[in-house]
C-alpha cells in the first residue's frame, strides 16, 4: 500500500479515486469523466455532507417504480412539502411550499406521507458509515453531518477528498440515496460549497478563492441571520457578504450584538469552529418542579410559557425543528401524565409550542383526579426535522407570520442585550 501523496494540486476520478492530471477529462483507470481536480484538494480536510433529496430517495429506493416520476412527501393538500424529488424541483416544487401549490406545479407527482421513523433508522446507518473514515462527525440533522478528517491519511492511505469519494460512493452503494460533499478549509465553507453541486455533487473552497467567492453572496448565506437581522442590514446598505467585510468588527458588534462577530469573521472566510462529534438527541425538554402544589390552570399556564421558550431557545441554537409535542404533568401523589400531539409543521417557535401545548394541558388536567394538584410540569419538542421545513407560511392562519417576526425581533434584542431585556407579557399573565 503507497502512502497517499503530499502535493495538494492533484485530479482524483469521483468513480474509483484514482489520482490523475488536473487537465484529464477522463480517469486512466476507469474511463469515466467524473473527474475532481481543485489546486488545494490534496490539503483540505473540513466537509458537509448532504444527503440529496433525502426523504423523497429514500422513498424511490423503497419503491423503483417511482424512480423516473417526480415524488413529493408531504402532507395532504392543506399540509406542505417535506422534501421533493430533483424531477418535481424541476417543476418548481419546493420544501415547505404548500401542497396545493405544489400540485398545481405537479399535478402528476406522486405523494408519500412522511415516514420519520424510517428516515431516521436509514440516517442512523449513514452516520455509522461516517464514524468509519473519522471519529470527527457532527451531526446537524438526520441527512446531513460535518466531518473532520484532518490527520486520516496515514490510516486511510488517502487524502481526506478520495476517504470522502469512497464514503459517498459506499452510502450510494449500499443504501440506495446519493449525496453531495462540500470541502474546504472550515465548517462555514464546507457547508457552502455542499450546496454547489447537487445532486451527487463534489464541491471544493480554497482559501485561494475563498474572498472572492463570497464577495456577493446574499447575507442570508451566513448562518444565523434570519429575517429580522436580514432587513436590518438592508436598510444599513449591507446587501452582500463582501459589504459586510468592508465594516470594522467593532462597529458590527456595536450595531448588530454578539452575532456581529460571526459577521465579520465569516466575511473574511474565516471560522474557528470545531466539529465536535455528537449524537442528535431524541428529544429537548424542560421542566420544573413547584414550591407547592399548583391546581390553578391560569398558574400552570403562567408557568408553561418560561419552558416553551427554553426549549426552542435550544432548538434554534441546535439549528433543529421539531415535530411532535409532549407535555408532562406530576400530581401530587407523584403520578406522572404525558400527553403528545403531532404538529402539521416542525417548528421553532416558543409561540408554536406553547399554543400546541395548552390543548394538552387542558386534556391533562381533567383526566386528573377533581382538585389534584401538580407538582411538576414539562414540555418538549421531539421528531426533529431540517429548520429549513419549520414554520412555513399558512394561508389559512394569516397572524402566523406576524408571530415569527415579532419572536425573531425578541430573540434579537436578547441577543443583544440579555435574556431580561423583553418578554412577552404572557409570563405575567397567561392568555390562552
Amino acid at each position: 500500500m503507497t502512502e497517499p501523496t503530499r502535493n495538494p494540486a492533484i485530479a482524483l476520478c469521483r468513480n474509483c479515486t484514482t489520482e490523475t492530471g488536473a487537465d484529464a477529462t477522463r480517469c486512466p483507470a476507469c474511463g469515466t469523466p467524473r473527474i475532481l481536480a481543485h489546486p488545494e484538494l490534496g490539503s483540505l480536510a473540513i466537509a458537509h455532507i448532504d444527503c440529496d433529496a433525502f426523504y423523497a430517495s429514500v422513498e424511490k429506493r423503497d419503491d423503483p417504480s417511482l424512480r423516473d416520476k417526480p415524488v413529493i412527501v408531504g402532507g395532504g393538500r392543506r399540509g406542505v412539502v417535506s422534501a421533493a424529488c430533483y424531477i418535481a424541483r424541476i417543476k418548481g416544487v419546493r420544501s415547505a411550499m404548500p401542497m396545493f401549490k405544489a400540485l398545481k406545479l405537479c399535478p402528476e407527482a406522486t405523494v408519500i406521507r412522511p415516514d420519520m421513523e424510517k428516515y431516521a433508522a436509514v440516517g442512523r446507518q449513514i452516520r455509522e458509515m461516517m464514524r468509519d473514515i473519522t471519529p470527527l462527525v457532527e451531526p446537524l440533522s438526520i441527512d446531513e453531518a460535518f466531518l473532520d478528517l484532518t490527520g486520516t491519511e496515514r490510516l486511510h492511505h488517502a487524502v481526506p477528498a478520495a476517504s470522502l469519494i469512497r464514503l459517498v460512493n459506499r452510502v450510494e452503494r449500499e443504501i440506495g440515496v446519493t449525496a453531495s460533499v462540500g470541502l474546504s478549509y472550515n465548517k462555514f465553507l464546507a457547508k457552502l460549497a455542499s450546496d454547489l453541486d447537487k445532486p451527487r455533487g463534489f464541491a471544493v473552497i480554497g482559501k485561494a478563492e475563498a474572498l472572492d467567492f463570497l464577495e456577493n453572496l446574499p447575507v442570508t448565506r451566513i448562518w444565523g441571520v434570519g429575517a429580522a437581522l436580514h432587513r436590518k442590514l438592508t436598510a444599513d446598505g449591507l446587501r452582500t457578504i463582501g459589504h459586510i467585510r468592508t465594516q470594522d468588527e467593532v462597529r458590527l458588534v456595536s450595531r448588530y450584538g454578539a452575532i456581529g462577530f460571526r459577521l465579520a469573521r465569516f466575511s473574511h472566510g474565516e471560522d474557528m469552529r470545531e466539529v465536535t462529534p455528537h449524537s442528535l438527541p431524541k428529544n429537548l425538554s424542560a421542566e420544573t418542579t413547584f414550591a407547592s402544589d399548583i391546581s390553578d390552570m391560569d398558574e400552570l399556564l403562567r408557568r408553561l410559557w418560561p419552558l416553551c421558550e427554553r426549549v426552542t431557545d435550544r432548538m434554534k441554537k441546535r439549528d433543529l425543528a421539531g415535530r411532535t409535542i409532549t407535555l408532562k404533568l406530576k400530581t401530587a401523589a407523584f403520578k406522572t401524565l404525558t400527553r403528545s400531539q403531532a404538529l402539521p409543521d416542525p417548528t421553532q417557535l416558543a409561540e408554536t409550542l406553547y399554543r400546541g401545548a395548552l390543548p394538552l394541558l387542558e386534556r391533562a388536567v381533567a383526566a386528573a383526579p377533581p382538585d389534584s394538584g401538580f407538582r411538576l410540569i414539562g414540555v418538549g419538542l421531539s421528531n426533529f426535522a431540517d429548520p429549513i421545513e419549520a414554520d412555513p407560511l399558512d394561508l389559512a392562519d394569516p397572524d402566523a407570520e406576524q408571530r415569527k417576526r415579532v419572536e425573531d425581533v425578541i430573540d434579537e434584542v436578547r441577543g443583544k442585550l440579555g435574556r431580561d431585556a423583553i418578554g412577552k407579557g404572557r409570563a405575567i399573565r397567561p392568555d390562552r
